[in-house]
């Protein structure tokens, strides 16, 4: 293959593997990865929760729960980690926003890849969800108010389940930096372990199907994510505009992708405000 031949939309190979490397766009990306332990450890200090709550039958299948208000919404957050990388044990501190704020939060587990295969990753996040909404009221929160924040790959794992049925269930979803189109997934390294047939990469594109999710969703994306991630946000949220189900579309400026991922432990950032507004619009 030659070095200017395109390969998908205006990308070479070589432009598209960049596009899906976060790690190499983001120089900083290792120093504030390795924040994210540090910060969950010091959040799980801090914060009353119950750890290791089984939703299902899989090892892998565990939340942790941090509660705060009685009665009140509760959000399940799924991280990302281009769906082979990290665990709820990295992400707790989006708590630190949330619970402050009266919202009981909620940190789903689920298997990686190549472990499990993409569409069983699919459905346990769709189960988390469908497990939270029949026990909310057991954990004392409120199972009609269940919200969901999503970030990076986790975003794509959410924005997939709402369309297999969830949203039926979720009062409004926050779908971070995610990417929703799986076309070009197919075409980068990343197909060395997302492993899925035409079919399967087509059913779980969500950009492809907006009509599937039927709660309101709000959209952001960080200024420096890569080129590909930033275009498919913004194709996405065209879609789901044309469908009536985009709130909001948030482009944070000055931060790249792993920075607006910490972002979401501050109360005061845009994307933080703008989800506790959806919460409390309810």
């Amino acid at each position: 293959m030659s070095a200017g031949k395109t390969v998908f939309l205006h990308y070479t190979q070589e432009e598209l593997n960049r596009n899906f490397d976060q790690r190499t766009w983001a120089k900083n990306a290792l120093e504030v990865i390795g924040r994210y332990p540090v910060l969950s450890k010091a959040t799980r200090e801090r914060l009353a929760h119950r750890a290791g709550v089984r939703y299902g039958p899989h090892p892998d299948e565990v939340l942790d729960f941090f509660p705060a208000s009685p009665g009140g919404p509760v959000q399940v957050f799924v991280h990302g980690g281009a769906w082979k990388n990290f665990t709820k044990d990295d992400y707790s501190f989006p708590a630190e926003a949330w619970v402050p704020a009266g919202v009981n939060t909620v940190i789903l587990n689920f298997s990686k890849l190549p472990a499990e295969r993409l569409p069983t990753v699919v459905d346990q996040v769709r189960r988390g969800f469908e497990w939270v909404r029949e026990n909310a009221a057991g954990l004392g929160a409120d199972p009609s108010r269940l919200y969901v924040c999503a970030q990076s790959s986790g975003a794509h794992l959410s924005a997939a389940a709402l369309g297999k049925g969830a949203s039926a269930l979720v009062k409004a979803a926050t779908l971070v930096s995610g990417p929703y189109f799986l076309e070009p997934v197919m075409l980068s390294p990343r197909s060395d372990y997302v492993k899925l047939e035409p079919g399967e990469a087509e059913d779980l594109s969500p950009g492809l199907h907006p009509q599937r999710i039927q709660c309101p969703v709000l959209m952001a994306y960080a200024q420096n994510d890569t080129d590909e991630f930033r275009r498919q946000t913004q194709a996405f949220a065209a879609a789901l505009r044309k469908t009536g189900r985009l709130t909001k579309l948030i482009d944070c400026p000055g931060v790249n992708h792993f920075e607006l991922m910490e972002c979401l432990k501050d109360p005061r950032h845009e994307v933080t405000r703008a989800i506790l507004e959806q919460i409390g619009k309810d």
